[in-house]
């Protein structure tokens, strides 16, 4: 996907593919171009080049597909009962209005929203509003959602609520696409996950194996707790340590991590030994550091 507004380039050859049943994770720092390319997916912008496929149709020649779409600003009716808000989404997608009301009361009493279903929209606290947004964007049982900042706004009991509804829909077969900036709920949700700088993309794999790519050795000697044995060894790196705890990298792929446990065996008796993996946080700022710094040097 291309596409520029003026000499701003929003999407820059961006590529990604995203797979039924699975939570996907889309990041980047703000600008990045997240919105643009969801707009995309949804065929709400017009790309300069490249194509959007859905089991390989153009989305733009497929109107049968149904999306799910919330967007970081609020598209609510204020005046509107939530009740009759729902209800009103619902009608918009062609369902008829006895389901219309049975899906807004579901919806209501699934995602708790307070203090009912009779108080109007304006009359909600932030959090109750983007359960609302939730609701509608979910409520005609979309086949592909894609989510801009769903947690936004929401405390841990609602972010957890919405969490378990996201796990559902994709245990159910459906795409599940969202952006966040918190990353300590995207790593504990999503099985996958593209990271995107400037338009173009970084990084895009699974949770596990972009956390483990950043994994470290942890290792305490009771009787060394400076680490004096690893002064010479070159293949390990001592990046941190606190309270005799020394956080280590290898320097060769071709040393076997146990070599670190054999070593600190040799001078004294192992308080600690296990791996460290780095949370989706860390990787996500290297990884977007790493590209700016590439950036520079172009």
């Amino acid at each position: 996907m291309t596409k520029s507004y003026g000499d701003t380039v929003a999407l820059d050859s961006l590529s990604f593919s995203v797979s039924s049943g699975v939570l996907f994770g889309f990041l980047g720092p703000n600008g990045a171009g997240k919105t643009t390319a969801m707009r995309a997916v949804l065929n709400l912008v017009a790309l300069d080049r490249g194509d959007v496929l859905v089991d390989g149709i153009d989305v733009r020649e497929n109107s049968s597909v149904r999306y799910g779409y919330l967007p970081e600003e609020r598209g609510l009716y204020p005046k509107m009962s939530v009740f009759d808000h729902l209800v009103y989404i619902a009608r918009l997608h062609g369902i008829d209005r006895k389901e219309a009301g049975r899906r807004a009361n579901a919806m209501i009493d699934i995602l708790d929203i307070q203090p009912g279903g009779k108080s109007k929209v304006e009359s909600l606290s932030l959090g109750n509003q983007q359960r609302c947004q939730v609701a509608a964007t979910l409520i005609h049982d979309p086949e592909i959602l894609i989510l801009d900042e769903p947690f936004s706004g929401l405390d841990p009991m609602s972010i957890d609520i919405i969490k378990d509804l996201l796990i559902e829909r994709a245990r159910q077969g459906r795409i599940v696409l969202f952006s966040s900036h918190q990353l300590e709920v995207v790593e504990g949700l999503c099985e996958s996950v593209a990271i995107i700088n400037k338009g173009h993309l970084v990084l895009n794999d699974t949770t596990e194996h972009l956390t483990s790519l950043s994994e470290r050795l942890v290792i305490q000697v009771r009787e060394d707790p400076e680490g004096e044995f690893l002064k010479d060894v070159k293949e390990f790196e001592i990046v941190d340590k606190q309270n005799g705890v020394l956080h280590v990298k290898k320097n060769s792929d071709e040393i076997h991590d146990d070599e670190l446990l054999h070593l600190g065996l040799s001078c004294g008796t192992i308080l600690r030994y296990d791996h460290e993996r780095r949370s989706l946080a860390g990787v996500f700022r290297e990884a977007i550091v790493r590209d700016n710094a590439e950036g520079d040097t172009v």
